[in-house]
């Protein structure tokens, strides 16, 4: 029965129609990623009710959280499209092995981060960006932050290890769980208990820790093909390094992210804490609109992982093909709505007239730019799930590291507040090109299908 079971997800991922698996793969994450971005919208909403400093304060622990983010998606990128590959490949044992030593070093890492932090808090909120007023508050939600931190690295790293398996459904359920959990807890605690900001840090980080567990009690019941042991973990130097180079791309991706928040909101701090909290609050909207693409990539990842894993390179392209196609068309009507309406999208998250003039224009421009985006995330994947690691990296260096920061910090110099709303939009055009001759190259350099 089992042995039927796991050639009956092979025959799934290498033979069943290409829309119809994207779209069936891309579900259960889009509604997992909608959840958790409406949880971070609500909980941008009700700490906005406590004030402009407080709702700043969550935007600079932002930054730290993606770094939190990145350790979780090194590991369970790298293990996953490892795990992945040797799923196409049918060799369940090696890529059990892989998942095993993956989630092992993900949360040894969040240990070693909160024992290095937690005597550092004072000098890396200052870092992250905060000014006199918001510093009190942004203390408060990162000491909780750093309880939680081994479970967010360690729920990251599972969910990532479900998608590339395709069973993305269980990875929505212990998302789901954990955002709706937060979304009840950030009124009862910050309102009902009357604990502020305390409350809404004290509401994410135990929904982390029940989402981590959750999570992991899909492979430990045996939900999954692949088998999580002590006795399958293998820290031996050069097979730790496969994982981690194969899923250094996400790394550097969410490292340049999170150095990216943390330079936007120093030089967006220079204008108040208004143009904190309004940068922020329009990083997170584009972030949920641009999770509708992300989560149809995110289908592609498996698929893509599976058939080249399987030498079967021509559905691999025509997979490449139906993602662009179906993330470009989401994003065209989202985009489109959100630009009509973004004076109505930030007054939702604060009812402050220099917030809201603020954001509206810095969200138009990402809007208007938006759509240039969904081909140069499903080229990174492409990269990165079928193994080619300096392509992947490269990629995933350029948006952020070659193009954003140093628009963000010439235009800012140059045109001030108008430039830093402008840094974002100007890279995502800037990476499309780059893109589309990585895309060349991968498919001419691509073997012949056996």
């Amino acid at each position: 029965m089992k042995r039927n079971g796991r050639v009956s997800q092979y025959e799934r991922m290498t033979q069943e129609s290409i829309p119809k698996l994207i779209a069936l793969l891309s579900v259960p994450t889009i509604l997992s990623m909608l959840v958790t971005n409406i949880y971070n919208l609500v909980d941008t909403a009700f700490v906005g009710q406590l004030g402009t400093s407080q709702s700043a304060a969550v935007g600079v622990i932002f930054g730290y959280m993606s770094i939190l983010q990145a350790i979780g998606f090194m590991f369970g990128q790298g293990a996953g499209s490892i795990a992945a590959r040797r799923l196409g490949s049918l060799d369940e044992e090696d890529a059990s092995r892989t998942a095993s030593t993956g989630i092992a070093c993900s949360v040894g890492t969040g240990v070693l981060l909160s024992l290095i932090c937690f005597p550092l808090t004072d000098p890396i909120i200052r870092f992250l960006g905060s000014t006199e007023t918001i510093a009190p508050y942004a203390k408060q939600y990162m000491t909780y932050i750093l309880i939680a931190a081994p479970a967010m690295t360690g729920g990251y790293t599972l969910n990532n290890l479900l998608r590339y398996e395709g069973k993305a459904s269980l990875g929505m359920i212990g998302l789901m769980t954990g955002a709706i959990l937060n979304i009840a807890l950030d009124p009862l605690l910050m309102f009902g208990l009357n604990m502020g900001i305390a409350g809404a840090a004290i509401a994410t980080a135990f929904s982390q820790i029940v989402s981590f567990l959750v999570l992991l009690s899909m492979f430990l019941r045996g939900k999954t093909t692949l088998r999580l042991s002590f006795g399958r973990m293998d820290f031996h130097p050069a097979f730790v390094g496969d994982i981690a180079s194969t899923g250094m791309p996400s790394m550097l991706r969410q490292v340049l992210n999170s150095v990216a928040t943390i330079l936007l909101n120093s030089r967006a701090a220079a204008y108040g804490d208004e143009a904190v909290a309004a940068m922020s609050i329009v990083s997170r909207i584009t972030f949920f609109v641009f999770a509708m693409a992300l989560g149809i990539g995110q289908g592609f990842q498996p698929v893509s992982a599976f058939n080249y894993g399987a030498k079967k390179y021509t559905r691999l392209l025509s997979a490449f093909r139906v993602t662009v196609i179906m993330a470009e068309s989401v994003l065209i009507v989202l985009a489109g709505v959100g630009f009509l309406f973004s004076d109505r999208l930030i007054g939702l998250f604060r009812d402050d007239p220099k917030v809201i003039e603020i954001g509206i224009r810095a969200l138009r421009l990402q809007f208007g730019t938006l759509l240039f985006l969904p081909f140069t995330m499903a080229v990174e994947m492409l990269y990165q799930s079928t193994g080619r690691r300096l392509g992947a990296s490269l990629l995933s260096t350029a948006r952020s590291g070659l193009f954003f920061i140093p628009s963000l910090l010439i235009l800012s110099a140059l045109r001030g507040l108008n430039g830093i709303q402008e840094a974002q939009p100007l890279a995502y055009v800037l990476a499309f090109p780059l893109s589309l001759w990585f895309v060349i190259r991968f498919i001419r350099t691509l073997p012949k299908e056996e």
